[in-house]
């Protein structure tokens, strides 16, 4: 691997475990709509981007309840609940190291954008961060436009930068923008299903310290 220049980081399943809240939000709804709930297993096999496939996939019914209703619903819950969540094993500690080796770290997240430096703020680890990247809005569709606008407009060495992250979303992100993916399966997704597009999977980003 080339000497890495810039880092992209996924947030969510990457940065900070929220695993049980996003299961537990999910089958709130689910249990609402009298669907049967999901264990963690089912949960990350069908877990995807858009939200929208995943809610479908998960059995959440949009004719009884729109899915900006229930997109809604789950970010008030989020917000209400985000600090019961924590960072991954050695998160900040990761950062501190490959930012002291120079490299330019840049937090990229389908979460919409205020929101996403309010949660950086709360676990204390912003500063790591060069530039913050995420959406315009809740409903979380595609982080890849902002990705490409952010690496044609700062003239990104693509074969110098890599892309975190725990989905096949961010692995189709990185193939975008023209960069490599390292995925890591403590994650929203299975091992199983990153496993069958992404070569390098990791446990988690603290790995980053002996590969890089």
């Amino acid at each position: 691997m080339n000497k890495i220049k810039y880092i992209f980081f996924d947030f969510n399943g990457t940065l900070i475990d929220d695993l049980d809240l996003c299961l537990g939000i999910l089958n709130e709804h689910l249990k609402k709509q009298n669907k049967k709930e999901l264990d963690m297993e089912t949960y990350k096999k069908i877990f995807t981007f858009p939200v929208s496939e995943y809610y479908i996939k998960a059995g959440l019914d949009f004719s009884i309840e729109p899915y900006e209703s229930l997109a809604d619903t789950f970010i008030a819950k989020y917000k209400s609940l985000f600090n019961t969540c924590k960072l991954y094993p050695e998160t900040k500690e990761t950062l501190a190291y490959l930012k002291d080796k120079g490299i330019k770290l840049i937090c990229l997240s389908a979460t919409e954008i205020n929101m996403l430096i309010m949660q950086l703020e709360y676990f204390g680890i912003k500063d790591y961060f060069d530039d913050i990247l995420g959406i315009g809005d809740i409903y979380a569709k595609s982080k890849e436009e902002v990705a490409l606008n952010y690496v044609n407009n700062n003239h990104i060495e693509k074969d110098k930068a890599i892309l975190i992250g725990d989905t096949l979303h961010d692995f189709e992100c990185a193939e975008k923008m023209g960069i490599t993916a390292i995925l890591n399966y403590s994650g929203h997704q299975s091992i199983d299903i990153l496993e069958t597009k992404c070569a390098t999977i990791i446990k988690d980003i603290s790995v980053l310290k002996e590969i890089l």
